[in-house]
Formats: C-alpha cells, structure tokens, sequence
C-alpha cells in the first residue's frame, strides 16, 4: 500500500511543485509517560483537508508494513491525536511502554482525494530510569549520592523514594536506617520510575542481647541454654559470638546449653559479639549482663549442741544450719521416740526456729533429735543426732562438801597452833632469868590511902590510924614493880 501511494503522489502533475510536506522530529520518551510526537503538516493553497492517519511500521510475515494505529492492540487512548485539519499533525502517546519504540508515519488526505504520507517516519525511542547508588556498600558515616538516568537527551526532573518514601536529599551521610531500596521517578509522573536499587549500609552490632531459657532463675539439675543474639551488618556469624561469666570465656556460638544446673553455675554472664566493624573504635560488643540464679532446696544440714555435754537439770541449746538458696525461711525440731509394745518408733515435733532452746533437762530428755528446713524450692532433714543427759551424782557433792570442811578445820588447826606456839615463845622470853637479868631494876613503891581534908573526917582517920597503929591492922601496901632498861 506505501509503494502505491507513493507512485500514485510521483506521477501527479506539479505536485512537488507545490507546498506538500510533514514535518516531525524524533522523540524519546521514558517508559510509562506520556509523550508528545509534535508534527506539521502542509498542501498546496485551496485544498481543504478531509483525513488525517498515523500509521505503525511493522514486521509481518518477514516483511515490513504499515498498520493503522487503530488496528493495533492498545490500552484505550493509548494513541490520540492532538492535532487538527488545518497544519497540526501531532500525536500523543499514553503510557508508553517499550513496544511502542516504533516508526510512525502521518498521512493525510485533501479534496480532489489527493494523499500525502510522510516521506520518512518519526522514530520514538523509548527508555527507562535507571537509578544508582555510589556506592552501592558503605560503612555507617560514608557519604552517599544517589545518581538518577534518564538515557533521553532532554532534562528530566526526577524524585527519589526509599521503599516507598519520599527522599528529601539525594546526597547525604549514611546511617544504618537509610539502608534499604532506593528508586527514582518523573517528577509530576511517578509511575514512570525506575528499578530498585540497594544501599548496603554496614555498621558495628547493636542491640546485643542475651536470652536464657526457661529463665534466669532455675532448679538445680534443669537444662537452661543460653542465646545470644544482635543487629549488625554483617550479620554476626557463629565464631563471632562468645559466652563469658564472671570474666572467664565459657563457650563460642550464639547458643550454649547446659543439661544439669548447679550451683557453681550461678553468676554472671553476658554475651561479647564482633563483625569486622568498628564502633568508636570498639570491635567487641558486650550485651547486658544476665544473674544467673540457681535455686536448691536446704543441703548439708548439720545440728550442734552448746553445751556439748548436758547435765540433768542444766539447759541447752541446739543450733540448725544449712546451706540453701533462698535461704532456709523455716526449722522445725524433731524427735524420735521408740513404742516399748511395738518394738517401733516416731517423729514428733518438739519445736521451731534454727535455735531450740531447752531450759531444764531430765534424763528423760535422752533421745534423737533431728531438724527440718525448708525453703520455697524444698524440704530437707538433718541426719538424726544423740542427745544424752548425765545424773546429778550426789555423794560426790557430799564428799566434796566434807572435803571443804576438812580443808577448813585443817587451816584453822594451823593458825591456832601457829598463835598458840607465838604466843608461848613471847612468854618465855619475857620470865626467863637469864633472859635480861642486867637489864632489870627492881623498886618499891609504897602507896598510902588519901585522907579527905574535911576536919571531921580527918579526925575520924586519924583515930582511926591510931587504932590500928595500935593494933598492928593497918599497913601501907606494896606494889613491887619492874623496871626494865632500855638497850
């Protein structure tokens, strides 16, 4: 049909002597916008125009034709024609998508059913956004610029988006978050975008934690496993995690298992992990320690006496202690009593507290005493413990009643000997005649009655004297006295 109209347009008289002519230039257009084929047309002064067309250059069948655009599967007003009958020939593409990269020709037709189609098409080269990231792998702090091409000559305004969010700078510092998917789009037009990009932003670990399952307080003798876990990129891997507790290295890995709790295993633990990348110039991040706390019911529970040795009638006092986590919060005291009948025996209680205090015993106290504690975890009893209550014996106390008497008499036997003996040596001393004999003066010394001075009397004494001068009755007495000289 083209080769026909063309031969039918050369063999017209005087056509090339006239004004028939298009005029279009080639287009490129960004896949999914739309675009505009600006075209003009022209003929010669008198014509009126009657139809326009624009046509398709096609392959078919091995070789190429023409096809009207309304014969061509498309999206309703995909192709419209914006122009007119007059000069305006241009054409307008919706939602171009690359198989419209075509060439197109426009052909119309005026009175006297004169044709003219454009000699040489309009090429329409479509293209798509192409978005990069420079780079593309960065480390936390690197600068980053993003870089959108259109791959058509004319200047294009462009938008950018990170996973579906608008990006206010093309141009920044990386930080962990921008890391993700970026793409551009026409401004005004943001159907028409490119493929997705990723911005690989690496960085140190962070939020370092470490879980322990089923808790951190567990039953002596469970399984409890231990896992450490961490935000880094790189992802930390398997020899980049270690278990520590209380400064020692336990094990390397992200999981650690125990099968049978003790407690030797209580303490703290804490997960170190490294990627290769630095914080603040830090390669090991620690996470936040964990207390481990392993629970048990009261063990090696012991019974002491104070005193160890009970007397009939003295007092005692048995003591409980244990080893337990939590501690031990109560104690009860037991004793064993034997059933002369039965040939058995039982457990009464007796007691309570870690301290039993027994006042006053009596033999009838003797026995075997146990005591219980407990916790929120357990129970456990002690090991049975004997305790024997002696007899007062009283003719030891008699005897040594006596012998304290006996030691009394016998010192005071002594002193009186002893004053008895002293007070001899003293006497003897003092009579014996060749004790001081050269030392002693003997005198005598005459003493006579007083006479009163009253007349009367003395009178009557003086009589009195006289009498017995006469008669030999009275005397003056004498008092022999010993002088002794002093050395």
């Amino acid at each position: 049909m083209e080769s026909s109209i063309l031969i039918i347009l050369f063999i017209i008289p005087g056509v090339w002597s006239g004004n028939w002519g298009v005029t279009f230039t080639d287009q490129c257009a960004l896949k999914g916008t739309s675009v505009l084929i600006k075209c003009e047309y022209d003929y010669p002064t008198g014509l009126i125009v009657t139809g326009v067309a624009w046509y398709q250059r096609l392959r078919i069948s091995g070789g190429f034709r023409l096809v009207h655009l309304s014969n061509i599967p498309s999206a309703p007003d995909h192709f419209r024609y914006v122009g007119d009958k007059w000069s305006d020939c241009s054409l307008r593409i919706n939602d171009v998508q690359s198989f419209d990269a075509r060439e197109y020709y426009f052909q119309f037709q005026t009175t006297f059913n004169k044709i003219w189609m454009s000699r040489r098409p309009a090429l329409l080269t479509v293209t798509e956004l192409t978005a990069f990231v420079e780079p593309s792998t960065v480390t936390e702090g690197d600068r980053v610029n993003l870089i959108c091409v259109s791959g058509c000559p004319s200047h294009v305004d462009v938008v950018w988006f990170k996973d579906g969010q608008p990006v206010s700078n093309p141009i920044f510092q990386a930080r962990r978050e921008d890391a993700g998917r970026y793409y551009c789009a026409v401004q005004g037009q943001e159907k028409s975008r490119s493929a997705s990009v990723a911005l690989n932003v690496q960085y140190a670990p962070r939020k370092v934690s470490l879980s322990v399952s089923p808790s951190s307080e567990v039953l002596k003798g469970s399984a409890v496993t231990f896992t450490c876990s961490s935000d880094a990129n790189p992802i930390v891997t398997h020899n980049g995690y270690s278990l520590h507790k209380d400064g020692h290295l336990i094990s390397s890995g992200a999981i650690h298992s125990i099968s049978d709790i003790q407690p030797s295993h209580s303490g703290l633990f804490w997960c170190q992990v490294w990627n290769n990348i630095s914080r603040g110039g830090v390669d090991l991040i620690n996470s936040t320690a964990v207390h481990l706390d392993v629970q048990y019911p009261p063990v090696n529970i012991s019974v002491s006496m104070d005193p160890p040795h009970v007397t009939e009638g003295s007092s005692v006092n048995l003591t409980c202690s244990s080893s337990a986590n939590p501690a031990a919060q109560t104690y009860t005291w037991f004793r064993r009593t034997a059933s002369p009948s039965s040939g058995s025996s039982s457990m009464f209680q007796v007691g309570s507290g870690q301290v039993m205090s027994l006042p006053y015993m009596h033999v009838n106290h003797t026995g075997l005493y146990l005591c219980q504690a407990r916790n929120t975890v357990g129970e456990t009893n002690s090991t049975e413990v004997l305790l024997t209550i002696s007899a007062k014996n009283h003719g030891s106390q008699s005897v040594l009643f006596l012998a304290g008497v006996g030691v009394f008499l016998f010192v005071a036997l002594v002193l009186m000997v002893f004053f008895f003996w002293r007070k001899k040596t003293n006497y003897t001393e003092k009579n014996s005649p060749t004790s001081h004999e050269d030392d002693v003066t003997y005198s005598t010394v005459t003493i006579k009655p007083r006479i009163p001075d009253d007349p009367q009397h003395m009178n009557n004494n003086r009589a009195m004297r006289d009498s017995a001068s006469r008669t030999g009755e009275y005397e003056d007495t004498v008092i022999y006295a010993t002088v002794a000289k002093s050395r």
